[in-house]
């Protein structure tokens, strides 16, 4: 059905860049990662990590001894939180630098590696900070090697140029994208992620739902981007289930996390618009606030306002979850309250003013989406023209719940 949506007259380009050991044991491969690294010069790496789950992960045992086999030194920056900010990237960087890293290792999930990606940059270019790259004052052409071990089923970074990091002064939540912080070497693990809490996997797991949505809804999706986001969403609907009532099933999370990284290479092929676009804002307000729930407190308005231009693609894309839909324009409410159901019967049950938001930040919220660096260009490629309108009738309408 979502064929008859491509333009086959369009020129599109097909991104299937970074190398990535995927499966159970995955992390053993850096043995081979830490010989190459070391074949090519590298002995002193800056580590980027969180505080706990690079080790309470099991991760860090095999990275360690792996770098040591090879006499390669490393320093560990393990401040970066949620939502990361420019001036912890900066601190990774300094401390890169003073050390004389010659390249960059993160460990975690998106907040870790996109940090790591972002001092990567810095340790390339002399006299950069991270304000200057998240002001877009800079457009860096190189950047250091980059290991990006991941520990979520969510994020998509290791697969992807794009890192996200937050402006604590201006409330902006940037994103950016370039060639030169595609991973060098990743890991994509699932034996890491066994013991991932069940609010963690509902919400890293709707992350690439969304991821996949976007991408093969916007101006520039693809069928690499499409077909990439059906499987994606098919996986989490099938596993999903399946992990939150038996959360230590091996071949549940296995086909999650595959499921993330087709959600990466759809949205580096694809690009992202509304939801992304929407839930910067919402996370750059309140950076405590999980990403994947933002998402998903918005996705169903975002649904109903795009469905119109993307009834046959969404109609596909959610399959294996509303079976009925005929991907005809008119089925917009209902489907973005399947959608909101489907969301709330896998326990993401949240909306808006359940985490604070009221009407009355609705105006600071569209103001932010558009004033953002980065963000009008996701909005620029939205399926429908996202205007100030939209944009605020998505953030009103995802105060409340539809089904009531």
């Amino acid at each position: 059905m979502w064929k008859s949506d491509v333009d086959i007259n369009r020129v599109v380009e097909l991104r299937v860049r970074p190398n990535v050991y995927f499966g159970f044991g995955a992390i053993n491969k850096m043995e081979d990662i830490a010989k190459d690294m070391k074949s090519k010069g590298i002995n002193k790496i800056v580590v980027v990590s969180g505080r706990n789950a690079y080790k309470s992960s099991g991760a860090w045992d095999v990275i360690e001894k792996a770098l040591k086999n090879n006499n390669i030194e490393y320093v560990n920056y393990a401040e970066v939180t949620p939502n990361p900010t420019v001036d912890a990237v900066d601190a990774a960087a300094k401390l890169g630098k003073e050390f004389g890293a010659k390249a960059v290792m993160g460990i975690g999930g998106g907040s870790p590696i996109d940090a790591a990606k972002s001092v990567a940059i810095i340790l390339a270019n002399e006299g950069v900070t991270a304000r200057d790259i998240y002001n877009f004052k800079f457009e860096p052409q190189k950047a250091v090697p980059i290991v990006a071990v991941n520990l979520t089923h969510g994020t998509g970074t290791e697969t992807n140029r794009f890192a996200v990091v937050t402006i604590p002064e201006t409330e902006y939540k940037p994103a950016i994208a370039y060639d030169c912080i595609y991973p060098s070497y990743s890991i994509d693990d699932p034996g890491l992620m066994m013991n991932l809490s069940a609010e963690q996997t509902k919400y890293v797991s709707i992350d690439a739902v969304n991821h996949s949505i976007e991408a093969a809804t916007s101006k520039v999706c693809s069928p690499l981007s499409i077909s990439t986001a059906k499987e994606c969403i098919e996986l989490v609907a099938k596993y999903l289930p399946v992990i939150n009532k038996d959360p230590h099933n091996k071949e549940a999370r296995y086909f999650l996390l595959y499921a993330s990284i087709l959600g990466g290479v759809s949205f580096d092929n694809g690009l992202l618009h509304f939801t992304h676009a929407l839930e910067h804002p919402l996370s750059g307000v309140k950076p405590k606030l999980a990403h994947g729930l933002g998402l998903a407190m918005i996705l169903p308005a975002v649904i109903k306002n795009i469905y119109p231009a993307k009834a046959k693609t969404l109609a596909s894309l959610f399959h294996s979850v509303i079976p009925e839909l005929k991907g005809t324009p008119d089925e917009a409410e209902y489907a973005a309250k399947k959608v909101e159901k489907w969301l709330f019967d896998l326990g993401i049950n949240k909306k808006l003013e359940d985490e604070g938001y009221s009407e009355a930040d609705i105006d600071k919220l569209v103001k932010l989406t558009f004033e953002t660096p980065s963000l009008s260009g996701l909005l620029s490629i939205a399926p429908v023209e996202g205007s100030k309108d939209v944009v605020k009738s998505i953030f009103k309408e995802s105060l409340k719940p539809y089904n009531k």
